[in-house]
């Protein structure tokens, strides 16, 4: 009876605790991450699998950092920076995160707007419907309520394991690529490997999950049930990431379609697939939108304040947090309009935010792991000397990827050049 009231009591506070981790590594799985992995899959078939392997082991290493130092320090990500590194690296930081977040916002809104289309409604009323809808929930209510609509809007993510399985790839050959590395010196399929990595992981993501750790008020003592809620929501990610590829890898990628965007591989799944593989990739598509649509206004939001002293936090009203509140609408504001007006090439749009994502990722990863292996931040829960090693290891490998994706995007003839060279 013992070990049943432990076991219970166990998962009791797991539940309890449950949240920030899962709730952020599923909306890192966005609207540009859908389209990522869904080009990823029609272009090189399995090949990147293994990337997503990988992708989701930086992943938990970046979540669980970032999510340790919030439940120690009781601070958020942008408040232990302006600490620790004074005002012009913050300043830096939060122009730049606010110049991405609201390309990447507009392109959440983006995806909304397309996942109606594929069912006959015009985003003229689709966007300002959902945007409204997302404003409401946040600015009347609570963090313990929003949080249950985050993992609510989660679960839609499996309608794209549900799509991998209805196309009936052929397993075998699907599981020897997933264990096996595969490298092309390819400009194009570098660029496509870096992508799937660094769509992966996102500065906002960073800011939010401790945010929302600090909101939620998680402390030292539960931080090792805190840890498997980032674990969990990691494995997940790359689990619904490896069935986006698995889908359009054995559908576009068989019959020669290449894609652009989210909208064209749900479009292109039903001829081969069938209606219910294409109509749950839409529906895959809107959760996914839309559970970010909500995450990426308030990490931005969270981070922007939490660096110049403002009140903030979900639970509070707006008279308590008016800049918090007043930001958060702003962006979702700016994120719909953008979507609706005439002539805008949102895909242009959503490049040029994670471009902008990549100029700011090095520096916020040095940032974390200096802060997670200072004993006099942490105490107890620092690095372990194997950790920080591990950890250096994965920014390093993190930050020379992002150069090259910067490379690759704003000069692809360069890469293609040395890569020719590389070959040679």
């Amino acid at each position: 009876m013992k070990i049943i009231k432990s076991i219970r009591g166990r998962i009791g506070i797991f539940l309890a605790v449950m949240g920030p981790g899962i709730v952020t590594a599923f909306a890192d799985n966005d609207a540009g991450g859908v389209a990522t992995y869904a080009a990823a899959g029609a272009k090189y078939g399995y090949t990147l699998l293994f990337t997503m392997f990988v992708a989701t082991i930086c992943l938990a290493i970046a979540q669980e950092i970032s999510a340790r130092t919030g439940a120690v320090t009781g601070k958020g990500l942008a408040d232990l920076i302006r600490e620790q590194f004074g005002v012009r690296w913050t300043l830096f930081a939060m122009v730049v995160l606010l110049i991405a977040n609201i390309g990447t916002t507009a392109s959440e809104f983006s995806g909304i707007a397309t996942s109606f289309e594929i069912f006959g409604v015009s985003k003229y009323l689709s966007v300002p419907l959902i945007a409204g809808v997302v404003w409401w929930l946040v600015v009347m209510g609570s963090y313990d309520r929003i949080e249950k609509i985050f993992l609510a809007l989660c679960v839609t993510f499996f309608s794209y394991v549900l799509s991998g399985i209805i196309v009936n790839p052929p397993w075998q050959e699907v599981i020897v690529a997933s264990v096996t590395p595969s490298f092309s010196w390819n400009a194009e399929f570098l660029f496509m490997a870096i992508g799937v990595i660094g769509t992966t992981i996102t500065p906002w993501g960073q800011f939010y999950v401790q945010a929302s750790i600090v909101d939620k008020g998680i402390m030292a003592k539960d931080y090792a049930y805190t840890r498997w809620d980032v674990f969990i929501g990691s494995f997940f990610t790359g689990f619904v990431a490896f069935f986006i590829i698995v889908a359009t890898a054995a559908t576009l990628y068989v019959n020669n379609i290449s894609i652009e965007t989210a909208k064209d591989a749900a479009l292109a799944l039903e001829p081969l697939a069938g209606r219910y593989a294409s109509m749950l990739f839409a529906f895959g598509l809107f959760g996914a939108s839309m559970l970010a649509a909500f995450i990426l206004p308030l990490s931005t939001a969270y981070a922007i304040c939490e660096a110049f002293g403002f009140e903030h936090g979900i639970s509070k009203s707006y008279e308590e947090a008016p800049v918090f509140f007043g930001l958060y609408t702003a962006l979702i504001a700016i994120g719909a309009v953008l979507v609706l007006l005439p002539g805008l090439s949102l895909y242009h749009v959503m490049l040029t935010s994670q471009v902008v994502n990549g100029v700011l990722l090095p520096p916020i990863l040095i940032f974390m792991v200096l802060i997670a292996s200072d004993k006099n931040i942490m105490g107890d829960y620092s690095n372990s000397r194997l950790y920080n090693v591990v950890a250096w290891v994965f920014t390093v490998v993190l930050i020379l990827l992002t150069v090259l994706l910067l490379v690759a995007t704003a000069v692809p003839d360069l890469l293609a050049s040395v890569m020719n060279f590389v070959r040679m």
